[in-house]
């Protein structure tokens, strides 16, 4: 064969046309796909799944849901122990806001203590099944001390601060007497933030909440019983509820976020550019 280059080239350009007609395929199909439904009522989900230590995509997913038209009501899935104070209460306020302007029906999975609790208290209606762990109103902070185990390995620091409480919960010592202290009230300041949004979203007299507000955990029947959420039952119950409130007949589910593998991402892509135009305009300290 006097040129080999030349039918390994064309053997490649053919590789890539295949590949492009393909991708166009897919994307085809993906575009019928996405707006055989263009248009029609539909619930948000929003999953809330895990220890919360980012708030960043969640704050995202909630505008999206409140800048689509044809988003009427959310769902907050929340299946969590909690997480970072700051990102709790981020969701939190995000989904205050949002339900301004859409319903907002919280539904409690296998747990919802502290953080996710906390999180749920953005809802205008809390569903709990008789046996979901919630509640844990509470902030806890943990600084793990090293000095022991570095001592044991030759390891030592030698520390220059601005001021005293600069190295403050340093893993090379123990906390002094006054960090101790000036750690405590900053605790008590995020646990009252806490019971204040409790208090004020749930009804409850604010002495009230601070008689359960110690940590402890409660069933969805206790918290029930508690005033701390609104009804006893399952997601698809929660559902029934947005429906109800917005008399969307049909509920077809948006979840979000959604878990997308790289050719989920790559054909998205391609739809976003492609369908442009169809698209709806009227767009630490652990709790």
């Amino acid at each position: 064969m006097k040129r080999p280059w030349l039918v390994y080239g064309l053997a490649f350009i053919g590789g890539l046309v295949v590949f492009f007609i393909t991708i166009s395929f897919l994307v085809s199909l993906l575009v019928i796909f996405k707006n055989k439904d263009l248009g029609k009522p539909k619930i948000g989900v929003l999953k809330i799944k895990g220890i919360i230590t980012d708030s960043e995509e969640y704050l995202q997913n909630i505008r999206e849901f409140e800048k689509r038209g044809d988003i009427k009501a959310v769902v907050a899935r929340i299946d969590s122990p909690g997480g970072s104070v700051g990102a709790s209460q981020e969701i939190f306020e995000e989904l205050q806001k949002l339900r301004k302007i859409k319903p907002v029906i919280v539904s409690m999975g296998n747990i919802a203590t502290s953080g996710g609790f906390y999180i749920a208290l953005g809802g205008n209606k809390i569903f709990a099944s008789p046996g979901t762990i919630t509640g844990s109103i509470g902030v806890v902070l943990q600084i793990p001390n090293l000095q022991k185990l570095l001592k044991k390995l030759g390891i030592e620091a030698e520390t220059i601060k601005s001021g005293a409480f600069k190295d403050t919960g340093s893993i090379y010592r123990p906390l002094t007497p006054e960090e101790r202290k000036y750690l405590s009230k900053k605790i008590k300041i995020v646990h009252e933030q806490f019971i204040r949004a409790v208090s004020k979203e749930r009804k409850i007299p604010i002495e009230k909440v601070k008689e359960i507000a110690d940590g402890r955990i409660f069933t969805g029947e206790e918290a029930f019983k508690l005033g701390l959420i609104d009804k006893i039952g399952n997601f698809w119950d929660a559902v029934e509820e947005a429906k109800k409130i917005t008399k969307i007949k049909k509920a077809i589910l948006v979840y979000l976020p959604e878990k997308k593998g790289f050719l989920s991402r790559l054909l998205e892509e391609k739809v976003s550019s492609i369908t442009e135009n169809l698209s709806y305009k009227p767009w630490y300290i652990v709790n």
